[in-house]
């Protein structure tokens, strides 16, 4: 690997982001390509930036040394920023669901993108077993901490499911992982593919206006995250093996004062 200059991507990255939030979005996509340049791996998610201003290919995912980066530098204030300071609930919604619609205990569980534990706690007193995967080793430090989780992986979401050997689970849960993937085709295949029959896949999504995909089925939303039209969701859970259990409109959190629109998606893996 290339060593990488920092002092002149600090420099690029900086020059980017002040062109960018001045709305010189030329200029800025021309400085986020001087950025690309010095770091391919993209660890300051230059491609989604470029896709959330309309100057650039929307990409199949967010980059994995961006996601690392993002959540390894901001793991210790974690839960008290994402809760406390942006209204996040989707583990609590998560668990409403469940109970309102009688559903559990479960054997096994597997949550994707399990952060700091926040969905582990909340179905911990539903779960014999629950295994948390996350792709920030600084998160899964964290939850390890909690005592949550009877195994912990560090790894990209995708490729645990491509690579895990051991039995299949009764649930898979990815709250706030959708937001960080475009195309959903891995991830619905990879949950298929570690379910028992009859199990569930339970997620929440980011959404926009119909208007605003115009006919994309996900896009890079203005706050660097992925959101997905439902119909796009609805139609690859049917084609990668799922039957929709039901899809609830919720707000995922709060983003410069103002409710980011989302879904949360129940389906049951037909075997």
């Amino acid at each position: 690997m290339k060593k990488i200059d920092e002092d002149a991507l600090a420099e690029a990255y900086n020059r980017a982001l002040s062109l960018e939030k001045s709305g010189e979005f030329d200029a800025a996509a021309r400085a986020y390509a001087d950025v690309l340049a010095l770091d391919p791996e993209d660890h300051g998610g230059a491609a989604v930036r470029l896709a959330s201003m309309g100057r650039g290919d929307t990409p199949e995912k967010a980059p994995d040394a961006y996601v690392a980066t993002l959540f390894d530098q901001h793991a210790e204030v974690f839960d008290s920023v994402l809760v406390d300071q942006l209204g996040y609930c989707v583990p609590l919604l998560v668990r409403q669901r469940f109970q309102a619609l009688d559903m559990g205990p479960f054997k096994r569980v597997l949550d994707l993108g399990c952060g700091t534990g926040l969905t582990g706690g909340a179905l911990r007193d539903m779960a014999e077993d629950i295994t948390g995967v996350d792709l920030s080793e600084n998160m899964v430090e964290i939850a390890h901490e909690k005592d949550l989780y009877e195994t912990l992986y560090v790894a990209e979401a995708v490729d645990f499911l491509d690579d895990n050997e051991d039995e299949p689970f009764d649930l898979i849960t990815a709250t706030d992982v959708l937001p960080y993937l475009g195309a959903l085709e891995p991830l619905f295949f990879g949950a298929a593919d570690n379910l028992v029959p009859g199990g569930h896949f339970i997620f929440s999504s980011e959404t926009l206006p119909v208007e605003t995909f115009a006919g994309r089925p996900f896009m890079v939303g203005p706050h660097q995250r992925f959101a997905h039209a439902a119909d796009y969701v609805r139609q690859r859970l049917d084609e990668t093996g799922f039957d929709l259990v039901e899809i609830t409109d919720i707000t995922v959190r709060m983003e410069e004062g103002e409710p980011i629109a989302g879904h949360l998606v129940l389906a049951k893996h037909r075997g």
